[in-house]
């Protein structure tokens, strides 16, 4: 399996996006939204399993192959499969599955859900369930025995995404951009407003810092607003320096989509953040998002905190 960055680290075999590869595994952090992310694929008319063990693969795959023989009209063409530790001493076995799927030249593309363990806590508590691994210990011991036994398998994901700071809808537009976008688009990037005083985006590529720039929240008017209504826009986007700002970090990412394209990724999360991720990192990603769209690249906006304050 290949190595790199907490985010998308390599094409499916053809080099197409993950939304055509033939075969994807879900995996991930218990919490982390294994389980969205099937209902978003089942949504979109993949066939889903969920909890396989990961033995049963290679025979999955082969009843899929039969199938398309039988009847060549009904070919299924879309099938993930949700593998994670619930299969307790099986899921040992997934790594090994995955080299002999390869060896076949059916490699499988795995996403990878990841969360922050603070997140996971927060997530297990509001519905007061154990962690899988939990045993007799804490949630939190559960949740670093799963980081570590998944520490390689997330380091050879095709896509990794951290979903600490969405919610169920956030993560929905998010799965659903990847696998359901237009298709023509060779790069999805995924321009996120974000706040400091919130952390920063694990799955960060790219980082921008809008603190430069007045913040509208001092002005009596525009605080109760956001980086969306059109005053707030006018205001930051009006600002010394913010359509410099723009022209250049419009310039700078068109040279690294071009680099992008070239090794082969296929999605690039892009954070642009200001202290709380209400008005000027809101008002910003949306410009920014507006000028990076082409044929060649599919964006879409997502705003982490917005509403959190």
């Amino acid at each position: 399996m290949n190595t790199g960055s907490a985010t998308p680290q390599a094409s499916p075999p053809g080099g197409g996006a993950i939304a055509d590869a033939p075969l994807v595994i879900v995996t991930g952090m218990s919490g982390a939204g294994r389980s969205t992310t099937a209902n978003v694929l089942e949504d979109l008319g993949w066939l889903v399993v969920d909890n396989l063990p990961p033995q049963m693969l290679e025979s999955l795959v082969a009843l899929r192959s039969a199938s398309a023989v039988q009847h060549p009209d009904a070919a299924l063409r879309q099938l993930a499969v949700v593998v994670d530790v619930r299969s307790r001493g099986w899921f040992a076995h997934l790594e090994e599955a995955i080299d002999a799927a390869t060896a076949r030249g059916e490699r499988p593309s795995v996403l990878f859900l990841d969360a922050t363990d603070e997140a996971l806590v927060r997530r297990f508590e509001s519905v007061r369930r154990p962690h899988p691994l939990q045993g007799e210990g804490r949630l939190l011991d559960g949740i670093q025995k799963e980081r570590s036994l998944l520490l390689d398998l997330r380091s050879g994901a095709d896509v990794v995404i951290d979903s600490s700071g969405l919610n169920v809808h956030q993560l929905t537009a998010k799965l659903t951009s990847i696998f359901a976008g237009d298709r023509k688009a060779q790069l999805r990037i995924a321009v996120m407003s974000f706040g400091f005083k919130y952390g920063l985006p694990l799955d960060a590529d790219v980082v921008f810092d809008m603190r430069f720039l007045p913040n509208p929240f001092w002005v009596p008017e525009l605080k109760a607003l956001n980086g969306r209504d059109t005053a707030v826009a006018d205001y930051v986007l009006q600002q010394a320096g913010a359509q410099e700002f723009l022209d250049r970090a419009t310039d700078l990412l068109g040279t690294m989509i071009d680099g992008y394209v070239r090794e082969g990724r296929r999605y690039v999360t892009v954070a642009v953040g200001c202290t709380g991720g209400k008005h000027r990192s809101v008002a910003t990603a949306e410009a920014l998002s507006a000028r990076l769209g082409t044929d060649q690249v599919d964006t879409f906006t997502v705003h982490r905190d917005l509403g959190r304050e």
